[in-house]
């Protein structure tokens, strides 16, 4: 993947993740900023004036951190400003080299959100023993099925799927080794992101990081030396 493709593919999916929060606020009739917000997502989607359109939807997303006091739907807000500001500098950058290092910075903290999401599980006994993943299913305000609560008992299928978890988390940034590795991790990602969406309605979260996956892809490729003339590494 070149680094124009990675870049362009990037502005389509965080335009997807940001028209999806905007029309569940559109509905309620907030529409002083996310009108605004839909508008100059479709605009980037398309491809117009892309240099600009970031800007924009970065400084609108700073006026929702004020208006919200702080990223109120927690990390998927967090990755979708981090997105927009690293193609906003990539756009703005003096040369290919800085433009190149904003897309990097993405790449590089995308695999570290699951690599210290890991980390931390590894740390707590909670999730070493799977009772977090329970408690998760039992007392959830999520709008998860009472079916889906009931698996609040079944502790050997939640400390398997725990350490499942936290073992992806930890080991992900060694698929950064090999590209067929990391096609299949951000497809283990992807679907995990998905199946979040399913059963405790976090939907966001799937756009917001769905969003970084071309970054990496070329970040990949950038630093074994297969998508440039040299190696960054």
């Amino acid at each position: 993947m070149s680094f124009e493709a990675a870049l362009r593919m990037t502005e389509i999916l965080v335009s997807l993740a940001l028209i999806q929060r905007g029309a569940e606020h559109l509905a309620r009739g907030e529409w002083r900023i996310f009108g605004p917000q839909v508008v100059v997502a479709l605009a980037l989607m398309a491809g117009v004036w892309p240099g600009i359109a970031v800007w924009v939807l970065w400084a609108l997303g700073l006026w929702q951190l004020h208006r919200f006091q702080g990223p109120y739907n927690g990390g998927s807000d967090k990755m979708v400003l981090l997105t927009l500001t690293c193609l906003a500098i990539a756009h703005a950058a003096p040369s290919r080299l800085w433009a190149e290092m904003a897309l990097s910075y993405l790449a590089v903290q995308l695999a570290l959100s699951y690599f210290i999401s890991g980390w931390v599980k590894l740390r707590n006994p909670d999730w070493r023993s799977g009772r977090a993943l329970s408690d998760v299913f039992a007392f959830s305000a999520y709008p998860v099925s009472e079916g889906l609560r009931a698996l609040a008992g079944r502790r050997r299928l939640l400390w398997l799927c725990s350490w499942a978890v936290i073992l992806f988390e930890v080991a992900f940034p060694l698929a950064l080794t090999q590209q067929a590795a990391l096609a299949v991790a951000l497809g283990v990602a992807a679907l995990f992101h998905l199946s979040n969406a399913c059963f405790f309605g976090l939907n966001r979260f799937v756009w917001a990081w769905i969003g970084a996956y071309p970054a990496l892809l070329w970040f990949q490729l950038r630093i074994t030396g297969q998508g440039a003339e040299f190696p960054l590494l």
